[in-house]
């Protein structure tokens, strides 16, 4: 038990060290014109992030999202028993973060990895992307 606790203090706390270096190291925000920005603006209306504050793949996907620039919604997924966990239980079927729901067309798309959100989002988002593609 007192091994189990230790493991998590030591866990929280690297978590939230990694948490203030990533703030300190924000990176600079993808610019785009007005018009460009309501339009993304108004995309993203229907995405939020469900994460912990001190997840380390949590934080690298915060880290994207700032650097694109996209006013998501962030869901605090780690309270037991919260709202937001239990939405994530219930309609996503895991409680795994980093977790990016999108609401589209009346239904709700569930994306798990870090990785693969990334990837969605620099896709999506990404100005540079779209200039090479063009």
């Amino acid at each position: 038990m007192v091994k189990k606790i230790l493991l998590k203090i030591f866990r929280e706390g690297v978590g939230g060290l990694m948490a203030f270096v990533s703030y300190i190291t924000t990176p600079a925000k993808v610019k785009r014109s007005e018009e460009e920005q309501a339009q993304v603006d108004a995309e993203v209306q229907h995405m939020s992030l469900y994460h912990y504050f001190a997840c380390p793949f949590c934080i690298k996907v915060r880290r994207h999202v700032r650097r694109l620039n996209l006013p998501m919604e962030y869901r605090d997924a780690q309270v037991r028993g919260g709202k937001h966990r239990n939405t994530l239980e219930q309609e996503g079927g895991a409680i795994k973060v980093p977790c990016l729901r999108i609401d589209e067309g009346g239904k709700s798309t569930w994306m798990y990895e870090s990785n693969d959100i990334i990837a969605y989002l620099n896709q999506r988002f990404d100005p540079a992307l779209a200039e090479k593609k063009a």
